[in-house]
């Protein structure tokens, strides 16, 4: 589908379900604090964007918001209808959304904005929301504070290329400069995973850029990852920092 970036498309559309099983979920805190800033409850309707497997859009039902889930990406949807049974998934882009004008009370983006094409996707985001609607964005970022995040860093980022990350905010800029959203609130929380060794080369096998590379250099980058937790013992912490940040609609 036009608008699903290449690397994306190639990784997550291959590896739906390693990325339901290796990546972690959101803190009830955070979903807590996102249905209290945004208003959500019966009568409200929230759109998850870029929904991938679901990981947000589950926990969302708890709001009892109406929740509508939008993935572009036919094997991340297959996972999400799959896990979720029963929500309402549309196949879609942030950058063209199947959704009416002032249409939702909230829009969601888990682990996605980065992906987006802001310059496309803002207007449309702000087209769909209600006025006085929020725009929330939610990323588990990995905590480089750990020494074990650090090195698995230092592996991948000379292999991430043109992959769009979310570290050091520069999905902040296309924001602000759009005029169509206010300051955002900004929200902390911390989560972490158990990992065995195998889960581990899951996790990283479920980066996009990774899940999309040839098979044998994978195997080879997999071996580096191994060696990174080589004779620790398991499950071994791998830790996150959940990052929200709600934003209001103007106008």
């Amino acid at each position: 589908m036009s608008g699903v970036h290449p690397v994306a498309e190639a990784g997550f559309g291959s590896a739906a379900d390693v990325y339901e099983r290796a990546r972690p979920s959101y803190p009830a805190d955070a979903v807590r604090w996102i249905a209290q800033r945004a208003r959500l409850g019966r009568g409200k309707t929230v759109v998850d964007v870029g929904a991938g497997t679901g990981k947000l859009t589950r926990l969302l039902l708890s709001t009892h918001a109406r929740v509508i889930a939008v993935e572009p990406v036919e094997g991340m949807r297959a996972m999400l209808q799959e896990r979720v049974p029963g929500v309402e998934i549309l196949r879609g882009v942030a950058e063209a959304l199947p959704l009416p004008d002032r249409f939702a009370d909230a829009v969601t983006a888990a682990q996605a904005f980065h992906w987006f094409d802001h310059g496309r996707a803002l207007p449309e985001l702000h087209r769909v929301l209600k006025p006085g609607g929020a725009l929330v964005l939610v990323w588990n970022s990995r905590d480089m504070s750990d020494p074990l995040q650090r090195a698995l860093e230092d592996v991948l980022a000379p292999l991430r290329e043109t992959a769009p990350y979310q570290l050091g905010g520069a999905w902040r800029r296309p924001l602000e400069a759009s005029g169509l959203f206010g300051p955002p609130e900004e929200a902390q929380f911390r989560i972490e995973q158990r990992l065995t060794v195998a889960g581990f080369c899951d996790r990283v096998t479920s980066t996009s850029f990774v899940a999309a590379m040839a098979p044998a250099e994978r195997d080879a980058l997999l071996d580096r990852v191994r060696a990174l937790v080589s004779g620790r013992p398991e499950p071994f912490a791998f830790p996150y920092v959940t990052e929200v940040y709600l934003t209001p609609r103007t106008g």
